[in-house]
């Protein structure tokens, strides 16, 4: 895989010093290590269960003041996790942290020993992240190196594949698409094979999805469809690290959703804005992901014979615009 080369784009920040760059990335280790003994078994709950308690015990070691944005819910839907939620070990005393989680992003893929499962989380000063309802999200991303604005949800399928190919100087038909491979997406498949483009169709996980525009070796150069709205911020999180543009904009099946999302700050002018890649994840932040199982940005948990496993895990950070891949060596206890 190439490893993304990117350069700083924010002023370094006292409130996410480097050792809890770090950090983060024990917290990715240690859920995706739990869910791992559910790889295959056909529990999601149980998998999910399992990288939730991980998670939320390695919060606990962390030196800061943290609040989960995005989690796993609200209070009466999830016992931990859950959005509001103060997790660290310095509650009142270390620095303040916006979280946004999935301890398991891709618990069917998990369940069923598929590619691309990945505990993730993003960390961002408070307020930078954008307090997203457990709505749909419509999403578009492109990778690094294109025009700002060469995208945007206001223009159709083919204007935008058009765009991105005259910038990219092909044919449209050599562009590829990474889609989440699901029924409300018919429209959006037949457009670009009317196109000729190539289309990598994803079960679940569109984090990975969305990050695979940003690797050359993937040769994915675009992401589109509808997925969840808390992995749109955790996916622009990623962005915001490593470069590459995106546009969110939430879709709310009925009035429940609707009042969901004024609860946590979505002002009803804004439920059919289009939301860029700053608006979502803005200041210095940072973005962890451990594989699950094997994909696309990550290998997944491997049980050795010698009585060890092994890990991947990316961390990235805004505002030196560095990625460090990270593989760990555990003891199976």
């Amino acid at each position: 895989m190439n490893k993304p080369k990117v350069s700083p784009k924010v002023s370094a920040s006292q409130t996410l010093d480097r050792v809890l760059v770090l950090e983060m990335v024990r917290v990715t280790e240690k859920a995706a290590v739990a869910a791992s003994k559910l790889i295959g078994r056909g529990d999601e709950k149980a998998a999910d269960a399992a990288a939730v308690e991980a998670m939320r015990r390695a919060f606990d070691e962390l030196y800061m003041d943290g609040t989960v944005v995005i989690g796993e819910g609200e209070r009466d839907e999830a016992p931990m996790l859950y959005i509001g939620e103060k997790v660290g070990g310095a509650p009142g005393k270390g620095p303040k942290i916006d979280i946004a989680l999935d301890p398991l992003e891709g618990t069917t893929i998990t369940a069923k020993a598929g590619p691309n499962s990945l505990a993730v989380l993003a960390a961002a000063e408070e307020g930078c992240l954008l307090n997203a309802p457990d709505t749909y999200m419509d999403k578009l991303a492109v990778g690094p190196g294109y025009p700002e604005g060469i995208i945007s949800l206001e223009k159709s399928v083919t204007e935008n594949v058009t765009a991105v190919a005259e910038a990219k100087g092909v044919a449209p038909a050599d562009i590829i698409v990474c889609v989440l491979d699901r029924p409300r997406h018919g429209a959006i498949i037949d457009e670009l094979r009317g196109l000729g483009c190539g289309i990598h169709l994803i079960p679940d996980g569109d984090v990975a999805g969305v990050i695979a525009v940003t690797d050359e070796d993937t040769t994915i150069d675009m992401y589109m469809g509808q997925g969840g709205a808390p992995e749109g911020v955790l996916a622009a999180a990623a962005l915001r690290c490593v470069g590459g543009q995106f546009n969110g904009r939430l879709v709310f099946r009925n009035d429940d959703e609707k009042a969901r999302a004024r609860k946590w700050g979505i002002a009803d002018k804004d439920f059919d804005r289009i939301y860029t890649l700053d608006e979502l994840a803005s200041g210095d932040c940072i973005f962890a992901a451990t594989g699950v199982t094997s994909g696309s940005l990550l290998d997944g948990v491997k049980r050795r014979r010698n009585g060890t496993m092994t890990t991947e895990s990316v961390v990235m950070r805004a505002s030196s615009g560095t990625v460090r891949w990270v593989k760990g060596e555990h003891r199976i206890g």
